[in-house]
């Protein structure tokens, strides 16, 4: 316990209490928020995008994602709901004319307002520091306050005017609350979306079926079209009483040919000299007859 040399310990010293809160500091999360990369946690420069959940990240840090998501990253549950390049928006920012830089203090030696930001609200002025909502919109990227929004109410996008619904807003870097909210609705949309697919796919697919019927019914009648039907009455008593001499257009004998001479209709086998009698038949023919 001590008390060496007639030192008297005090109650904090022997007694141990519950430890003390850390207070975060409210202007570094707003920096970390706002004016850096939520999966890289580099600085934000242009292009930016957002995700579906508010998230604002750099967009090569997203590509990079995308292309090897096996590898190991510090953040890597804050994109687990990025899919592909279509899950985030490239963001319309406004340019602060105030905002200098950081050249102007690389000393050190200059006061750096930590609440002037790089983007400003086009229509009230706004600097987009933490210190007030900001929102974009999902169909052009556009980002505006939500002060904006309220107080000057349209269904046009102020900066490029494209139309807009109200389902189209998503908020920035939101609270807890707002981001479960923006979930819900991002899985709502995407099963809605995933439906939609698979009830064109199938309407499709039974279409091709129902096509591919159709011209196999085509293609039979057309075949039944095509084929001979039974003769009639008349058409077989044709045939009944046709000659029964050689049919026109068929091909002649060389032995009645008047124009040929005998020597020359001797050297077919069709020719009476060729033909034996049946005596000269033999009961049966072998391709190797022996005579004993």
């Amino acid at each position: 316990m001590g008390c060496d040399g007639g030192t008297i310990p005090k109650r904090h010293e022997l007694v141990k209490g519950p430890k003390k809160v850390e207070k975060v500091d409210k202007n570094a999360e707003l920096a970390a928020k706002w004016k850096y990369c939520a999966l890289s946690q580099e600085k934000l420069k242009r292009p930016i995008v957002a995700c579906e959940l508010g998230r604002v990240y750099n967009k090569d840090a997203i590509i990079e994602y995308l292309l090897d998501k096996s590898a190991e990253r510090p953040n890597s549950e804050v994109v687990a709901h990025i899919r592909s390049i279509k899950d985030v928006k490239e963001l319309n920012l406004t340019d602060n004319p105030a905002w200098e830089g950081e050249r102007h203090n690389i000393k050190g030696d200059c006061y750096e307002d930590m609440h002037c930001a790089m983007f400003i609200c086009p229509v009230v002025g706004l600097e987009m520091n933490g210190k007030h909502k900001f929102l974009y919109l999902q169909t052009c990227g556009c980002v505006f306050s939500e002060r904006a929004l309220r107080e000057v109410k349209t269904e046009i996008c102020h900066k490029c005017g494209d139309p807009f619904q109200e389902d189209n807003l998503v908020m920035l870097n939101g609270s807890k609350d707002e981001v479960e909210k923006l979930q819900k609705a991002m899985e709502e949309r995407r099963l809605k979306a995933k439906t939609a697919k698979e009830h064109f796919s199938s309407k499709a697919f039974f279409s091709m079926q129902k096509s591919k019927k159709s011209k196999d019914t085509k293609v039979s009648k057309s075949l039944d079209s095509t084929a001979p039907g039974p003769s009639t009455s008349g058409e077989c008593s044709k045939m009944l009483k046709a000659p029964a001499g050689p049919i026109a257009g068929s091909k002649r004998s060389i032995q009645d040919m008047k124009d040929k001479s005998e020597t020359y209709k001797s050297l077919f086998t069709s020719h009476s000299s060729a033909k034996r009698t049946k005596d000269q038949i033999s009961n049966w023919v072998t391709h190797t007859p022996y005579h004993f």
